[in-house]
């Protein structure tokens, strides 16, 4: 024994991350004692006293209080010493350092998740999704309207997204009501006729249909990939409400086969047992499975928990294998748990080393694999390292912010929203009263908040919106964020809503939800687009006793020296950016005095118009905290090269780059529904622009031979063509990964423009439109061959009014404001011919 020292002293010494587990009760709950030994319930549970599990932690418990070795004796100690007393000696004994709870099973007088704080110092929150579910139907409506699965599913995945930045992952106890065979196909039928019979059961709502169960499933996990949330699964034994032969986790194959949520992570509970032989072949072959192994340790003989682990990693590799306590009610789970599991992860790994299987040195690296690193990795949770006579033992120092949780500094809150005329607009609420009253009931807005221009704050002409009206503005709490150039201040997205919960039609998050959903359920495709983003960062100087602001610099295009005068700007952009998760693939120095350029990640089209959004209020706030003016205005001076913020546009299904040809017989390097979308945007492109390219200042920057695309064509690489096909890095030569637009910049409101492209991709794919020939020449050289693209907004406000197609898409009532707003523009502008200088002050 002596031989394998080293490896008891890793086992002994790592600080544990309890990765599932739930409340603890206090003690003079209804909840039995006596359920801390067995899953067993009613007159069932009083035989537990006879099992090896209860003699074995009976006395275990009976050692570590220095109580009298019964029942009683160990009672009658917890009660003299006190919930706190009892908790503080069991966490100590324990070593733990973080718990994941879910805080959705029921318990009498429970105590919340911050509560647990007192004894590990990282507590994460696992959302069980058939209780959030059961506690939606539960809720009285306010107009006492009968539930709809529509009502239903906006309010489930409304909810789930609100919380989603502040939990480290989902829980389904599918198991318990209805097996693991999930139905990833379930109809919208038999989810509505499962939610009817749900209802007819009546109150207080338990969830046991097997259609709706699925459908609640399947909403959950589109939300956990979203989110990049894992979801944990209940598999193998519990209490005597599942069925365990549909508990077996071979009944989730169907699932696991789906392509659609392949990159879903999951976690089966429990070590699946008794099917821990197959939960370890599934990790072994499904690369998005995890094993964990609460519940079996300690609630089994000691052969069997034994037996058990072995068993998963008879094939599941290590990486993949979490210790959890499933520790709930009572803290002395908690120690159970953590006491019975370094035991036998000691057993079970020495005896791999005497088998040849691992080295001593493997094995240690194992053990913190398996009780810390793997979950730290998994769950992303942030940790401190420290030495303790050993290397990487985790050290409890919580580290991870997160997005959604309370954060006691925090005073204001900003509500941005982005308005017809593509500009950032906010109101600041105090945080107390934003999260008592704002959340539930927003904020009230006059109707005119999308009927105004760049030139003036009042509504205009033609739009049919007045200051007679309000609606509320929601926030999303998905996109609520820390700010990273004012700590005290958190920013959110918000939705224009008629009332709370009923979207107006006029918000443009809406509108590029709505049709993305067309896109989804007409086609089954997913758009993701990548922005990029050019701006000019000016400086004030004092010229003739007048302050002005001019370049702040006069290089060429990727020039080493402008980066280096900006050196320090630009890492605070990045910096604050990532605070943000939000992707930079790279940025340079543009060919403008003073511009540059900044390219960001893609994503699903909603949240690439978000960050879109976020990244614009990154770059202007850095910029003015470093005493410069950055602006996004398409041609901030007539004499040099404009702006754009030209989007990358990509076609997904299942998870796969659909864009690009399935196999190599394709035409122009494109699948075919991917030149079909593409042929839409490309003959749409006039009225698209009226989205796009919002001011009259935007065709200023729309010349030939000035890299913004002035002519309605397309080229393979031709960065003077309006659409552009991409190749990048890593896709195979010839092959287009995506198509990029020229002809959007920063003036744009970004989901606005994304709902016109899609839109006009949509009637591309309706009528199996085809490219003509692409252009590989300069279009200018060709000009008597080539259409132009409007030189005017007026131009591109007149195609808009005949384009039918984007009317019913993004619905007449917003398409008549837009076309009010834009005749507004095109009336002063025209008046005042110098008035566009003041633009760098509004974008």
């Amino acid at each position: 024994m002596e031989s394998y020292a080293v490896l008891r002293e890793a086992v002994e010494k790592v600080e544990l991350v309890d990765a599932h587990a739930h409340n603890i009760v206090d003690l003079d709950s209804t909840f039995p004692f006596l359920s801390c030994f067995s899953e067993a319930q009613g007159e069932a549970l009083s035989y537990a006293p006879h099992s090896l599990c209860f003699k074995r932690s009976l006395r275990e418990i009976a050692e570590l209080y220095g109580s009298e070795l019964s029942l009683h004796g160990v009672e009658a100690y917890r009660r003299s010493s006190g919930l706190q007393s009892i908790s503080s000696k069991c966490f100590a004994a324990a070593r733990i350092s973080t718990i994941l709870i879910d805080d959705g099973l029921e318990l009498d007088k429970k105590h919340d998740i911050e509560w647990h704080k007192s004894f590990a110092p990282i507590v994460g929150r696992i959302l069980r999704i058939e209780h959030l579910a059961e506690k939606i139907l539960n809720e009285e409506r306010l107009d006492e309207s009968t539930w709809t699965l529509d009502m239903f599913t906006e309010s489930f995945v409304g909810k789930l997204k609100s919380v989603a930045d502040g939990i480290v992952g989902l829980k389904s106890i599918a198991a318990y009501r209805s097996g693991l065979d999930i139905n990833t196909k379930v109809t919208q039928k038999d989810a509505e006729e499962g939610l009817i019979e749900v209802l007819l059961a009546g109150k207080p709502v338990r969830i046991t249909n097997k259609s709706f169960i699925d459908y609640i499933f399947m909403l959950s996990v589109e939300v956990a990939l979203c989110f990049d949330l894992p979801m944990q699964i209940h598999t193998g034994f519990g209490d005597k409400d599942l069925d365990l032969r549909l508990s077996n986790p071979l009944h989730l194959r169907t699932l696991l086969e789906d392509e659609r949520f392949s990159k879903c992570r999951i976690v089966l509970l429990h070590a699946s047992y008794p099917f821990s032989k197959e939960a370890s072949y599934l990790a072994s072959v499904y690369p998005q499975v995890y094993l964990d192994f609460g519940l079996a340790v300690p609630k089994l003989s000691v052969h069997g928990m034994v037996s058990s682990v072995k068993e998963l990693l008879e094939l599941a590799p290590i990486k993949k294998v979490m210790f959890s306590t499933d520790g709930f009610a009572f803290p002395e789970t908690f120690y159970l748990g953590a006491k019975k599991a370094r035991e036998v992860v000691f057993s079970v790994l020495r005896d791999a080393c005497i088998d040849g299987d691992i080295s001593i040195p493997e094995a240690v690296e194992a053990a913190k694999d398996i009780f810390a690193q793997n979950a730290i990795h998994f769950y992303k949770i942030k940790v401190a390292v420290k030495s303790s006579g050993l290397k990487n033992i985790v050290s409890p120092i919580y580290e991870k912010t997160m997005t959604n949780a309370p954060l006691n500094d925090v005073s204001l809150v900003r509500m941005i929203w982005v308005d017809a005329s593509g500009q950032h607009r906010c109101r600041v609420i105090p945080v107390k009263r934003f999260n008592n009253v704002i959340t539930k009931n927003g904020v009230g807005l006059t109707h005119a908040c999308m009927a105004m221009s760049s030139a003036a704050d009042c509504p205009a002409d033609g739009t049919n919106l007045t200051g007679v009206g309000e609606i509320r503005l929601m926030p999303d709490l998905s996109t609520k964020r820390r700010i990273p150039w004012s700590k005290q201040e958190e920013m959110v997205l918000a939705d224009m809503h008629f009332k709370p919960g009923e979207a107006w039609d006029y918000c443009p998050r809406e509108a590029l939800r709505r049709i993305s959903k067309v896109l989804k359920d007409e086609f089954n495709l997913v758009v993701n687009a990548g922005f990029e983003n050019e701006f000019y960062l000016l400086k004030k100087e004092l010229r003739e006793g007048k302050e002005e602001w001019v370049p702040f610099d006069s290089t060429p295009y990727c020039s080493t020296s402008a980066f280096d005068a900006a050196s320090s700007l630009f890492h605070d952009f990045v910096a604050a950016l990532q605070s943000l998760d939000i992707p930079v693939e790279q940025l340079h120095a543009e060919a403008g005095k003073g511009q540059f350029e900044m390219a960001m990640g893609h994503g699903v089209c909603t949240n690439a118009a978000d960050n879109l959004v976020f990244t614009r209020e990154v770059i202007r706030a850095v910029a003015r905290n470093h005493g410069l003016l950055a602006t996004f205005v398409p041609k901030y001076t007539l004499d040099d090269i404009g702006s754009g913020s030209h989007v990358h546009i990509s076609l997904w299904e299942n998870g796969e780059n659909v864009f690009m040809p399935s196999d190599g017989s394709s035409r122009y390097g494109m699948s075919k529904i991917g030149e079909e979308f593409m042929a839409g945007v490309l003959n749409h492109l006039p009225s698209i622009l009226a989205f796009t390219a919002p001011v009259p200042n935007s065709y200023d920057r729309i010349q030939p031979n000035m890299w913004s695309g002035a002519y309605q064509c397309w080229g393979k690489e031709n960065r003077e063509a309006s659409l552009r096909t991409a190749c990048p890095p890593g896709i195979p030569n010839g092959i287009v990964s995506n198509f990029e637009i020229k002809s959007f910049d920063g003036c744009a409101n970004p989901h606005l423009g994304l709902a016109s492209i899609i839109a006009a991709g949509i009637d591309g794919l309706r009528r199996h439109l085809s490219l003509p020939d692409p252009i590989d020449d300069n279009p200018h050289s060709l000009d008597a061959e080539l259409h132009r693209l409007p030189q005017s907004l007026s131009e591109s406000v007149e195609a808009l009014k005949e384009d039918n197609v984007l009317k019913d898409l993004i619905g007449e009532k917003l398409l008549v404001a837009i076309i009010g707003v834009r005749k507004a523009e095109i009336d002063y502008y025209s008046k005042n011919k110098d008035a566009y200088k003041q633009l760098i002050h509004r974008y």
